[in-house]
């Protein structure tokens, strides 16, 4: 009988948006897989909290503040994971928002457009930047962006901003998938469907909104967090070691039903 693998064994991992949803439970599996992690948020109780839970079980990990629209905090961010743990080998630009004032082109203000672009998508720019450079010195690495399902499609709830970002994430991953691919560097897309999870229930704050966004859901409810985790891990590990460029949908078949093949 084989011994399950510890996939993440040896591995500095750096997780923006650590301190909840997705990156939270990606931070304690990959930390149970192996992983020293970095957990990088703007909110700092939760994120020491997820620290503290990490170690709790036997892992290591440590909390960077970071604010992933800042140039200067995503270079202490990378700087941290190399100078506490010597090195860098995954680099998950996860940290998102999603504002309740996001809507169509015609009632969406400058600055909710503005806000949400620098967090939701030069903050993978400066994750990059500044974190590809770490990925080098290592001998290579795994990139892992979160973008989302309304990088392929319309969103039937308006969000201008949050879908034009993620579709910039979409572009920017495969670009970079095809810069780095010989510098044995991989960078992927994690496109998730509609979850469970805070930032999209207060986004959708009505019965109506969330029965307008499931009915698309061919599996006929919400993602979990923890199953974008696990597919995370998948795209940060070896075992996908020949996947690069990819838009990796997690998303109950919503792009299936809805989406024609070009």
């Amino acid at each position: 009988m084989m011994e399950p693998t510890v996939r993440l064994a040896d591995k500095v991992a750096l997780i923006t948006g650590a301190s909840s949803g997705i990156g939270r439970e990606s931070a304690v599996l990959f930390a149970a897989e192996g992983a020293r992690v970095v957990v990088a948020d703007i909110v700092e109780e939760a994120g020491r909290a997820v620290v503290a839970e990490i170690e709790s079980s036997g892992g290591s990990a440590s909390f960077v503040l970071t604010d992933v629209a800042r140039a200067a905090d995503c270079e202490a961010m990378v700087r941290h994971a190399e100078e506490t743990y010597g090195r860098l080998d995954v680099l998950f630009n996860n940290a998102g928002i999603m504002d309740p004032a996001d809507d169509d082109a015609v009632a969406t203000e400058e600055a909710v457009w503005d806000r949400t672009m620098a967090v939701n998508l030069k903050g993978v720019f400066f994750g990059c930047k500044y974190g590809i450079p770490a990925l080098r010195r290592a001998g290579g690495g795994s990139i892992v962006n979160t973008a989302s399902f309304v990088a392929l499609l319309g969103a039937a709830t308006p969000q201008l901003a949050y879908t034009a970002s993620k579709g910039g994430v979409l572009a920017m991953t495969r670009e970079l998938a095809v810069v780095h691919a010989r510098e044995n560097i991989r960078a992927n897309a994690l496109c998730p469907g509609p979850l469970r999870t805070e930032l999209l229930m207060k986004f959708l704050d009505t019965e109506e909104k969330r029965e307008r966004r499931l009915v698309h859901v061919p599996m006929g409810r919400f993602g979990e967090a923890s199953e974008m985790a696990r597919a995370a891990l998948w795209l940060a590990s070896d075992e996908s070691s020949y996947v690069t460029g990819t838009t990796f949908t997690v998303d109950g078949g919503i792009t299936a039903a809805y989406v024609t093949p070009s």
